[in-house]
Order: structure tokens, then sequence, then C-alpha cells
């Protein structure tokens, strides 16, 4: 079943436009009703859809599927967003937990631990590729995710300031030792003031220094009180 052209085809747009404005001028001079159609010439001998009537209802009562193959339809795929909401976390523990298989770094630098490092701290960081780096913390960075803390440690290398920035999780980074906390809290969480000569601490070197030889061999004090001993035990015998 095809559709039936129009009673009269239209030939060129001229002249349709020229029958439109006769039959309009026509019109006005007779002052036809309004039920009446407007151009004539241009309706189908079909009537029109009715106003509850709509395009798409049409084309499924023109269409016939009888002998038609009908194409495959791909579902659409899974959404990602529902799948996984929030990629970067789920992708910042998995590098945590390669990095920090402990866990020691982050209960560190946690804001939940109330033993925590905090500027002002005297620390050591052991390196896979070099000698320990000591010095004062002058600030603790962190950024949109905890694997990207770092921190700032300042010492004197010859009577020379020198600052270093360390990422906290870092595969270069073998250990953090804490050697001595601040005597007092820091009221600023960046101590760049520590650059100016008259509130640097200097070299932490001899602090760093006993830190190791009471890790490594018992308390610096009673190595003196030997020697000690020994020395005035020979000079009384002499």
């Amino acid at each position: 079943m095809s559709l039936s052209a129009p009673v009269r085809p239209l030939a060129c747009i001229r002249q349709a436009i020229r029958q439109c404005r006769t039959e309009r001028q026509q019109t006005r001079r007779y002052a036809a009703p309004a039920t009446e159609v407007e151009y004539p010439s241009l309706q189908t001998r079909y009537p029109p859809p009715t106003p509850g009537f709509r395009p798409s209802q049409a084309i499924k009562q023109n269409r016939f599927e009888t002998g038609l193959k009908k194409i495959p339809v791909v579902p659409p795929p899974r959404s990602t967003t529902k799948a996984c909401p929030d990629p970067i976390s789920i992708l910042t523990n998995k590098q945590i937990s390669v990095l920090d298989p402990t866990g020691a770094r982050t209960r560190l630098f946690s804001p939940a631990n109330p033993e925590r490092v905090q500027p002002g701290d005297i620390l050591v960081v052991r390196l896979r590729t070099g000698d320990p780096v000591s010095g004062v913390v002058l600030n603790i960075r962190q950024r949109h995710q905890p694997i990207d803390t770092a921190i700032l440690l300042r010492n004197q290398l010859t009577r020379v300031g020198v600052e270093v920035w360390f990422k906290v999780y870092s595969p270069n980074v073998e250990g953090i030792e804490v050697v001595q906390r601040a005597v007092k809290r820091a009221r600023r969480a960046k101590l760049y003031y520590m650059r100016q000569p008259r509130h640097d601490v200097g070299s932490v070197e001899g602090v760093v220094k006993q830190y190791l030889r009471q890790r490594s061999g018992g308390p610096l004090g009673n190595r003196e009180a030997n020697t000690g001993r020994k020395t005035g035990s020979k000079k009384g015998r002499k």
C-alpha cells in the first residue's frame, strides 16, 4: 500500500506562492468563514490529524514489518560511574598499600594520630641510594590525596643553610625516624621564619649522632661516665 500523491502537485515554489497569494485575496474578498480551509490547493485528500494525534503514531501505523529482518540491538556498555564512583581514591589506596605495606608512614603523618610529625620536629630520612638526611621540619605539604604528602627539612652543611623536599611515599625513601620532638608546639604550620639568622637553629648533626649512638650501643652518658672513671683512676695511680 502506497500513499497517493496530492490532488494538485506543485511544480515550482514560485507557482505555489502565487497560487496562495491569489487564494488569500479571494478569501479576504468574499469573507470566507473560519471553518473553511485557508489554502485548499496545499491540502491533500486525506483529512488533517486530530489535535491529540502524534506524528510518531502515524509512522507506526504506516509501517509494515511483515517479512523484514530484525536488526540486532547491542545493549549499552556498563556505566563506569556506577561501577566505580571514585576511581582516584581506589587507585590511591592501592598505591599506598604497595609503597607502605606496614602503614607506619601513614600513621606517622595521619591527622588523627596525636603523636604525628609536626613542624619543628627533627627527622632522619633514610634513602635507598644515598646517605641519610636529617633536618628540622619546616613544612608538611598535604595536597588533595595523602599519597602526595611531602616534608621540607632544613639543616646546615659547612655553615650554609640547606633545605630539601622529600616525598613521604617515594620508593627512594626507605624509612623516616623522629629524632627529637619540638619542645613547644609551633603556632604556625610553615616555619619559614627559621631561615632568618636570629631564628635559625643551626646544624642538628650533634643531636642526630647522639640519637644514633643511643639506638646502636646504649645511652651516651654511660659511655662518657665509664671513660671518665678510667682516666681518673689512671691519674690517681700516677
